[in-house]
């Protein structure tokens, strides 16, 4: 390998074996490769790897140089739909490897989905459906175009099996996933050493998860509480940023939650087509339990869990206060991520949230297409980007003339010039991914073998993406910057 910057490591592994089980990866019928992310590669240091490489490596899963020998399939508990379940742990997925970002030298992993059975599958086959694959690399790359904090789609090979699915069309086509990860330490990793009253594996992860994603709270007067502190920051992030971006994930089960606040492990997921809070993405869901607006108090809930874990080491007291502080940080970054959106700034969050509630209850009796709204109100609701708009009728009824007139008044980002040069910013009509689109772009491979649409869409997305980036959306900064209340 030349010298690109890779830096791989080991540290999962100084956990010690009671955190995960050593695994095989499936021996698959085929090896296709359906898509690569250059861009990623390149960040951490794999930007020499051919399409041969990324067969033996992500589909064969050959050890990348320096990093595990063997994979590692990862234990933990969790709540699932508010039920404990202490039979869970990676069951079609592994961490694979371990390195380090280029630019800003956080460790990261490379997980997978679909790569075979685990001590943990219990009775599930350990495969991914391709069908599947195609979706989460469609909820990655909107999610990063959009300024969340996520998960990175690296990989995907279609595997060459056929597949029996309750939920799709079956037999139905296989692939193996590798997603780029800060972090696959879980909500649950906690979870499952506090139900076996295992207090030393858990200051043990608690070092860990402070040593190596945390720093900041070895500083803090109580680093466990500290480190607790800068986890529920991240995840108050993330929620703001899920909800700025019109996203319901489906499933905000404990073990879906990580302790870097970073969006992962997509399955039912959706975007908003018109603001609903009483959206639900996954079908199993009847209650309503993670509907889109239900997500922050879903997400809080988690973290109540992840509380209880921690105070065996410190005292519940010293939990409770970042845990009280939980809503606040979501509105104070909610309003921040909403107007950032529109490329506006908010020097104090506090005095502009009655203005954030007034956007998004005029989202709510309007309800306009979700992301054209954030394209036409680009620069607040400038008078030529709305008359260009397909929607333009609605801004001139309701709560919206009054409601334009005071975004005009609020001062523009940093990025705003650049990004109204940008060609996103001149097309009439917003980028989306409502599942009608999934399912064209799905619909044209299952018929026809036809990867056109899908690669069209990512190349549409890349595009969308830098243009959010000039807006200085949170999207690929680092939770290193949270400090402790």
């Amino acid at each position: 390998m030349t010298d690109t910057g890779y830096r791989p490591e080991i540290i999962h592994a100084d956990l010690g074996g009671s955190f995960f089980d050593p695994v095989e990866a499936a021996n698959f019928p085929q090896t296709v490769l359906r898509f690569s992310n250059p861009d990623w590669e390149a960040r951490v240091g794999l930007s020499d790897l051919t399409d041969a490489d990324r067969i033996r490596h992500f589909g064969r899963f050959d050890p990348l140089p320096g990093s595990f020998p063997t994979p590692l399939a990862l234990r933990y508990h969790g709540h699932q739909f508010r039920s404990y379940n202490p039979e869970l742990g990676d069951g079609r997925g592994f961490l694979f490897a371990q390195l380090r970002d280029t630019a800003d030298g956080r460790l990261l992993d490379l997980g997978t989905k679909g790569s075979g059975t685990t001590p943990w599958s219990r009775f599930g086959d350990g495969r991914l459906t391709l069908k599947g694959g195609v979706r989460e690399i469609l909820a990655t790359e909107m999610l990063e175009a959009l300024g969340v904090y996520t998960s990175k789609s690296f990989c995907l090979i279609e595997t060459g099996e056929s597949l029996q699915r309750n939920d799709e069309p079956s037999p139905t086509r296989s692939a193996v996933l590798t997603r780029l990860s800060h972090s696959h330490i879980r909500i649950g990793t906690f979870q499952r050493l506090s139900a076996e009253g295992d207090t030393a594996s858990l200051r043990r992860l608690v070092d860990h998860c402070i040593a190596h994603f945390w720093p900041a709270a070895a500083d803090a007067p109580d680093p466990v509480a500290g480190l607790y502190d800068l986890i529920v920051g991240a995840v108050a992030q993330m929620g703001a940023e899920w909800f700025a971006a019109g996203f319901v994930h489906g499933v905000l089960n404990t073990d879906n939650t990580n302790i870097t606040g970073e969006s992962f492990d997509y399955g039912p997921w959706r975007f908003l087509d018109t603001f609903d809070p009483g959206f639900t993405a996954a079908y199993f869901d009847h209650s309503g339990l993670y509907a889109f607006a239900r997500q922050p108090e879903a997400l809080n809930w988690n973290l109540a869990r992840l509380g209880e874990c921690l105070i065996p080491l410190t005292d519940q007291a010293a939990i409770q206060t970042p845990f009280d502080s939980y809503a606040e940080r979501f509105q104070t970054a909610l309003t921040r991520q909403t107007f950032a959106r529109m490329g506006l700034a908010v020097p104090d969050p506090v005095r502009h949230r009655p203005l954030m509630h007034r956007f998004w209850g005029a989202m709510q009796k309007s309800a306009p297409p979700f992301q054209q709204v954030f394209h036409d109100l680009l620069g607040g609701g400038r008078p030529d980007r709305l008359a260009a708009s397909p929607i333009a009728t609605v801004y001139s009824a309701g709560d919206w003339p009054a409601l334009l007139d005071d975004l005009r008044m609020l001062p523009e980002s940093p990025g705003l010039a650049a990004a109204l040069s940008h060609p996103c910013a001149a097309a009439p009509i917003a980028q989306t991914m409502v599942i009608a689109e999934v399912e064209a772009i799905w619909d044209a491979v299952a018929a026809n073998d036809d990867w056109t649409p899908f690669n069209n869409r990512i190349t549409a997305l890349r595009h969308l993406r830098d243009f959010n980036r000039t807006l200085k959306l949170i999207g690929d900064e680092t939770r290193l910057g949270h400090q402790p209340i």
